[in-house]
């Protein structure tokens, strides 16, 4: 039995003489090496048969290509099939198609992304539809464009924009795409392949320019502004992504091509995409693609066959900051929302925010003033329960108080019908014990936004062991169609993002209170690629907050916690962060941080209290040594929270840690980061600090069962059933 070949190409020629290839791949026709090869073949094929005078190549089911088959990445990665550099570029673009001596059009509908617009810059002439989506976006997985891209985009468009598209992914709609040249009619889809078939004959016919894109010329710029420009998108790539190489290797390939031509270009672009496909940082981004893909994948729930119910309306309670930045999110996915307040004041209050919001979008010319009429409209602010009677989903956003939320649950319990389904924003408190006065178990959930709601990219829905599948299934549907990438997780104190991260703050601390120096724990953790340390991080999440999720933790988990009261001590002095212009950094009116040279009396005072003596080592620690020893612990508690079930799966961990608190993404995520550098060296390390500084390092059992074992901590769980 051979393999089944993965996706193909069909070729039909009509009686006009026209050869149309269709690739064919579902879901968006990616161009697995099945595809390519199948491509190459037709269009040999095309080319000798005398019937044939020109070719279109389109792609079936209304989308041209997605791009190159990214699960064949993998395959590559691990020395699996692979095709000699230049195969696609060269061979079959360049020396096939480009050099056809029968012209070729691109008949683009729905997106030609990445290697599926290289495919279409490979043709003649490229006709599209007004709303297909065009771009390059393979910096997103750390690669270069690999199939000529990087030689044909500056040639159509002009280098500012091709540059544009390549750095920061950003693709352009079929209307852009023709006032900027990359195509060269735009038509209504059901007029599409008949229009470029008519097009391929009339360039035959000397009627329309038969135009290689790889030699035109007339769109770059004289060599002395194009090295300018270069330049300048140089020292903006260094400055927006100091630890990524490839966005500056994919600038010195298109550079080579303008200086020493388009086919020296295409050379050097093969051999930078080979090395950059083997790369760690391509390894990782490909390995956040898929995993951020695979969240809504959840063994148990999603494979029940059930389908998601649909929710007409929504109501939230609460409209501080929280519920606010929900019921923005909803409402920009078009959910009616009933926002309740406790009182007039707190309500337009809430509504203000809800406005300032979406104003916010209309200022930043991401939205008409049309259409945030039409959409501030959705927004309904009460006082009672009166209007919840038909209200499909409730979700609470009051503040940390157990007594006040379950007062709320057994409310709404009455108030609601007994479909909706009843969530909880919280962030920390236990769902069982918010449910406690209620009978309604199965349909409690937690849906557990980051703030701010309506920005922050991930969406936390936490299951009891009560919690029906239907419900998790709707939330699901609800976190897709308000564009938030969902992760299951199981009930316990902090859930996956604050439960794995509260040593992250605690690490810092203990660093601090033996001698570290706060400025340059900070400094090392933004160089690593956070978005900021963890002393700026509290800084603007509030001293209140940082103290009420901390002591969370302290009582829950007292034999691994550090207890320093170097925040407690700051803030009873009137300092708690940005909000007062003082917390570990003082600001200025436009908010910029500046270190403060106080803050040592209350290190000192803290170190007291603490009975912690400074520790030599610790004050001149490298960079090395800051991030292994912030980020270890938070190595250790992912783990506990994966062996416990909490997560289905590490990948779960990996999307939670990068989009809950940005943690880089070119490491691949907390788990697979670890892993890059080995169970054993992490124990290690772990079980030595633990020695010298306390139960706070103390390896887990699961990193030191694997660290024995010398297995990769994301291994799949031999686990009966999660506690999810």
């Amino acid at each position: 039995m051979g393999r089944t070949p993965k996706g193909r190409t069909v070729m039909e020629v009509g009686a006009d003489g026209v050869a149309l290839i269709t690739l064919i791949n579902p879901p968006v026709n990616s161009l697995s090496f099945d595809v390519l090869n199948s491509l190459k073949e037709s269009y040999e094929e095309a080319l000798r048969r005398d019937d044939v005078k020109a070719i279109v190549i389109t792609g079936a089911k209304g989308k041209f290509s997605g791009g190159f088959d990214i699960t064949a990445f993998g395959g590559i990665q691990a020395g699996g099939e692979v095709s000699k550099p230049g195969f696609v570029s060269v061979e079959i673009l360049t020396d096939t198609v480009e050099a056809a001596r029968k012209p070729s059009v691109a008949a683009i509908d729905g997106l030609a992304l990445g290697g599926g617009l290289e495919v279409a810059m490979g043709c003649h002439a490229r006709i599209s539809t007004p709303n297909a989506q065009l771009g390059l976006p393979e910096l997103q997985l750390g690669v270069i464009p690999g199939f000529g891209g990087t030689q044909r985009l500056p040639r159509l468009v002009g280098l500012s924009k091709a540059l544009e598209m390549m750095l920061m992914s950003k693709p352009v709609k079929g209307v852009d795409a023709h006032s900027l040249g990359l195509v060269d009619a735009v038509v209504a889809p059901d007029q599409l392949v008949k229009t470029a078939r008519q097009w391929a004959l009339d360039i035959l016919e000397c009627r329309r320019p038969w135009v290689h894109s790889l030699y035109k010329t007339d769109k770059l710029e004289p060599l002395g502004e194009a090295r300018e420009i270069l330049k300048f998108a140089r020292t903006q790539a260094q400055k927006q992504a100091p630890n990524l190489k490839h966005p500056l290797l994919c600038i010195d390939v298109i550079e080579a091509g303008i200086v020493s031509g388009p086919v020296a270009g295409l050379w050097k672009e093969a051999e930078a995409f080979q090395e950059l496909l083997h790369s760690d940082i391509c390894k990782s981004l490909v390995h956040i693609f898929f995993a951020q893909r695979g969240t809504s994948k959840v063994p148990g729930i999603t494979d029940l066959g059930l389908v998601p119910r649909r929710i007409n309306k929504v109501a939230i309670l609460g409209g501080g900051l929280m519920g606010s930045g929900i019921a923005t999110a909803l409402m920009l996915s078009n959910y009616p929302v009933i926002l309740k307040e406790v009182n007039e004041k707190f309500l337009q209050a809430g509504i203000g925010r809800v406005r300032a919001n979406l104003q916010s979008r209309v200022k930043k010319g991401a939205m008409t003033q049309e259409k945030f009429e039409k959409t501030f409209s959705l927004l309904k602010g009460v006082l009672d329960y009166e209007s919840f009677k038909d209200v499909d989903m409730v979700i609470e956003a009051v503040i940390e108080n157990v007594s006040l939320k379950q007062q709320i649950f057994a409310d709404l319990e009455k108030f609601c019908p007994p479909h909706c389904i009843l969530a909880s924003n919280t962030s920390t408190i236990d769902l069982n014990l918010i449910g406690e006065k209620t009978r309604s178990h199965d349909r409690i959930v937690g849906a557990h936004f980051f703030s701010p709601a309506h920005v922050m990219p991930l969406l936390e829905i936490v299951r009891t062991q009560r919690t029906s599948p239907q419900v998790i299934v709707d939330l699901l549907d609800i976190g897709k169609k308000i564009k938030k990438t969902p992760v299951v997780v199981g009930n316990c104190t902090g859930f996956a993002v604050n439960r794995m991260f509260f040593p992250y703050t605690q690490a810092a601390l203990l660093l601090v209170e033996h001698g570290a120096d706060v400025y340059q724990i900070d400094r090392a953790i933004t160089k690593f690629g956070m978005p900021m340390g963890p002393f700026r991080l509290v800084d603007l999440v509030g001293f209140g907050v940082a103290i009420a999720t901390g002591g969370q933790f302290v009582q829950n988990f007292p034999e691994r916690t550090y207890k320093s009261m170097l925040i407690p001590i700051m803030q009873e002095d009137k300092r708690a962060g940005e909000t007062t212009r003082k917390g570990f950094y003082v600001y200025d009116d436009k908010r910029k941080a500046s270190p403060d040279p106080e803050l040592k009396k209350y290190v000192e005072k803290a170190r007291g209290i603490s009975g912690v003596a400074i520790d030599p080592k610790l004050m001149k620690l490298s960079d090395k040594d800051i991030v292994e020893m912030i980020f270890f612990p938070v190595v250790n508690e992912a783990c506990r929270v994966y062996a416990e079930g909490i997560a289905v799966k590490a990948a779960d961990l990996d999307i939670a840690g990068v989009m809950g608190m940005g943690f880089p993404p070119y490491r691949g995520g907390i788990m697979f980061w670890a892993d890059s550098l080995g169970s054993k060296y992490i124990y290690s390390r772990l079980e030595a600090w633990s020695n010298l500084y306390g139960g706070f390092f103390k390896p887990c059992a699961y990193l030191a069962e694997r660290a024995a074992k010398g297995a990769p901590l994301s291994s799949p769980l031999e686990r009966a059933k999660p506690r999810l």
